[in-house]
């Protein structure tokens, strides 16, 4: 549709039918057959939207499937357990609900203690810890690559033979080295903008990496950011972005798509986003959501603000895993797990 009302309804309800059947199946067995017959509803609707494969449908928080963010299509996920297990090293481990780590580990000469802090969050329930050595919150500036490295070197050196570990970075060069330790996911907060570099890279090692949309770069990004319809201007700049990525052969099962709360944002843009999450299944890729700690929580809660934020985090965790998001990217992992079990029990039966 080109009308911008009528597409804004049309990608929003086909990411309903995700969180519709999403949440089905997160609280039913045996719902995969159902799934199917109504995906294949809608891909005949309008196969060009679908890319070939009704992918929107993993909306599902399944119960059943360990490690979704990488299970693309139902016929296929028996292979991407396998694969997802394989690569993680984790053997049976098997999460009802994936958590993502994503928080500057590093700081000058306390690489033991994020070392401890690292393995700490993986025995509470994170299922990946996410390593950076540049801060990109707003405000910050870039720093060198040379000091980034060295900043990370030597924690990525022994936390890689102990735990799965994301690496949070811009630059290609970081990345080859990161990939060359183990590393088992990049997350490209500039959405793979920052260095031209970075897509080969990813391509050439057959690594899985987020894309995360940002406007502006973090010294300037919410110096009054602004958009037509932030819905379908971010959803215009993954689908734009995807087609690329496909154009040079990366494959689709190794591509996470993250809107980027906070990044090049104001609350109403925040709150949108963060309302209306699953429009963004309609795309076909598993989202991350990084929204621990963020600014539109203290926004909102204004004198009710705290140094952690951890209600703000939790009630809108629990939020969008109920859309279907299958990856969250939090600081507080144990708070957050108890959060989700507790949520889980209440709903349960």
């Amino acid at each position: 549709p080109k009308s911008a009302d009528v597409r804004y309804w049309y990608l929003v309800n086909l990411g309903r039918w995700a969180q519709v059947y999403g949440t089905f199946a997160a609280a039913k067995e045996g719902v995969a057959d159902l799934m199917r017959t109504h995906s294949q509803k809608i891909i005949d609707l309008d196969p060009e939207y679908m890319n070939g494969g009704g992918y929107f449908m993993l909306g599902a928080i399944h119960l059943k499937s360990p490690y979704i963010p990488f299970i693309l299509s139902w016929p296929s996920n028996k292979k991407a357990i396998k694969y997802l297990k394989l690569a993680l090293n984790q053997g049976e481990k098997t999460p009802s609900q994936v958590v993502y780590f994503a928080r500057a580990l590093y700081k000058d000469g306390k690489k033991d203690k994020a070392i401890q802090q690292a393995i700490n969050l993986f025995s509470s329930g994170a299922n990946l810890i996410d390593i950076g050595g540049e801060s990109t919150k707003p405000g910050s500036k870039a720093i060198n690559e040379k000091l980034e490295w060295r900043r990370i070197n030597k924690i990525l050196k022994l936390l890689s033979k102990k735990i799965p570990i994301s690496l949070d970075t811009r630059k290609s060069n970081i990345m080859k080295k990161g990939i060359q330790l183990g590393v088992k996911l990049i997350n490209d907060v500039s959405g793979l903008e920052y260095d031209p570099e970075t897509a080969n890279v990813l391509k050439l090692n057959n690594t899985p990496f987020v894309l995360q949309h940002s406007q502006g770069r973090p010294e300037d990004m919410q110096n009054n950011p602004s958009y037509k319809n932030e819905l379908l201007d971010i959803y215009d700049f993954f689908e734009k972005k995807l087609k690329f990525l496909r154009s040079i052969g990366i494959n689709h099962n190794k591509i996470i798509i993250d809107p980027g709360i906070g990044f090049g944002k104001n609350l109403k843009h925040n709150m949108n986003l963060i309302k209306n999450i699953s429009i963004f299944h309609s795309l076909g890729f598993p989202i991350l959501v990084g929204n621990s700690r963020k600014r539109f929580i203290k926004d909102i809660s204004k004198n009710n603000d705290s140094k952690l934020r951890i209600g703000g985090t939790v009630a809108s965790t629990i939020y969008m895993m109920t859309q279907g998001v299958q990856i969250l990217r939090v600081h507080d992992v144990n708070e957050i797990m108890q959060g989700i079990k507790v949520y889980k029990e209440i709903i349960k039966n």
